[in-house]
C-alpha cells in the first residue's frame, strides 16, 4: 500500500522540522531528565505555535479537529526529533477523555499539558508530576487524578508515576482515546526510527576502519538496509490505521495494533543497528544516539507492548 502526503501536510512537516532543527533538543531531553522543563516548555510553546497541540482539540475550543492522518505527520517528526514531554498523552489523548471541558482550549493554546493513566493497559501517566492536568479513565470513566510514587523508566526523560483518582468522574470514548494514544505513540517509534537510521548512515559514511569508511562493507550495508525495509513496511501500516481511526471503521483496533507492532520491531532492528555501526560510543550518555535508544525502548511498551497489539490482531482475524 502507498500513502502519499499532499502539499499542506508535507508543509507542515517541513515547519515541525525547521522549528525542531533550530531548537536544542537533545539538550532540553537532558534537562527535563533532570527535572528542568524550561528548555522543554519552550520547544512545546513552538509546537504550539505551528497548531501540533490543537490537532485533535475541537473546533469550538479553537483546535484543529484535524483527521488523525495529520496527527501521524505531526507526531512522526516530534518521534524523529526526540521531544520530551508527554506527546501521545497531552497531544492526542487528553483532549479526546476532557471533551465538551474548555480546558480543551488551554490544551490547543500549549498552556496546558496533561497525561493519562489507562489501567490496565496504561497503568502509569508519565511525567504526572509535571504535567499541569492529570487523568485516570478506565471502564468508560475519567477523572482527574493526583501523582503517588514514581516508578523507574529505561527513559529518564519520561518519569512513571502511579496515580490516584480525584474528584468526581464523567463519561468518555476511553477506548477510543486509547486508540489514539497508541496511534500517536505508534507515530513516534516510526520517526525514532527514522532518526536512528539517518545517524547510522551519516557515521558509516564518516567512520573508517583498515584504510576503509565502515559504509563501504557489504555488512554494514545490508544491516542499514534491512532497517530501511522494515520501516518502509511500517510506515504505511501507520497511515492505513490512521485512516481506520478516522473512518470509525470496525477494524480500527485490529489495524492499529498491527501499526504499533510492526513500529516496534522497525524501530527495535533500527536501535540495534545503530548501535552495531557505532560501537560502544553510541551508547555512552554524552553521545546523542543514546536518547533515541532509551526512547525506542520506552515507546516499544508504552500504549501496550507488541505482544499485547499481536494478541490483538490474532483476536480480529
Amino acid at each position: 500500500m502507498y500513502f502519499e502526503l499532499d502539499s499542506q501536510q508535507s508543509d507542515f512537516a517541513a515547519s515541525i522540522d525547521a522549528a525542531l532543527a533550530s531548537s536544542d533538543v537533545p539538550g532540553a531531553v537532558r534537562s527535563w531528565s533532570r527535572g528542568d522543563t524550561g528548555p522543554g516548555r519552550k520547544i512545546w510553546a513552538r509546537l504550539a505555535d505551528l497548531g501540533v497541540t490543537a490537532l485533535v482539540v475541537p473546533e469550538r475550543f479553537e483546535g484543529l479537529q484535524a483527521h488523525p492522518v495529520d496527527l501521524v505527520v505531526a507526531l512522526e517528526r516530534l518521534g524523529r526529533w526526540c521531544v520530551p514531554g508527554p506527546v501521545a498523552e497531552s497531544v492526542a489523548v487528553a483532549p479526546i477523555l476532557l471533551g465538551d471541558d474548555e480546558r480543551c482550549a488551554a490544551l490547543a493554546a500549549g498552556k496546558l499539558l496533561a497525561t493519562v493513566a489507562l489501567p490496565p493497559q496504561v497503568p502509569r501517566a508519565v511525567d504526572a508530576d509535571i504535567a499541569g492536568l492529570v487523568l485516570i479513565a478506565e471502564a468508560g470513566r475519567v477523572t482527574e487524578a493526583n501523582p503517588g510514587d514514581p516508578h523507574e523508566s529505561v527513559d529518564p526523560s519520561r518519569r512513571l508515576f502511579a496515580v490516584t483518582a480525584t474528584g468526581p468522574a464523567w463519561d468518555a470514548d476511553v477506548m477510543r482515546a486509547y486508540e489514539f494514544g497508541a496511534l500517536a505513540t505508534t507515530a513516534q517509534l516510526v520517526g525514532a526510527a527514522q532518526a536512528l537510521l539517518s545517524t547510522a548512515v551519516d557515521y558509516a559514511k564518516q567512520r573508517a576502519q583498515f584504510g576503509r569508511v565502515i559504509g563501504s562493507y557489504q555488512a554494514i550495508k545490508h544491516k542499514l538496509a534491512d532497517v530501511h525495509i522494515a520501516i518502509e513496511l511500517a510506515r504505511p501500516l501507520v497511515y492505513g490505521a490512521a485512516l481506520s481511526l478516522g473512518n470509525r471503521s470496525r477494524d480500527t483496533a485490529r489495524d492499529i495494533s498491527a501499526a504499533k507492532a510492526a513500529a516496534s520491531d522497525a524501530a527495535l532492528v533500527a536501535a540495534r543497528a545503530a548501535l552495531q555501526t557505532h560501537g560502544a560510543i553510541g551508547f555512552t550518555t554524552e553521545y546523542d544516539l543514546s536518547l533515541w535508544l532509551l526512547r525506542v525502548q520506552a515507546l516499544r511498551s508504552a500504549w501496550g507492548d507488541p505482544a499485547a497489539h499481536r494478541r490483538r490482531v490474532l483476536e480480529a482475524l
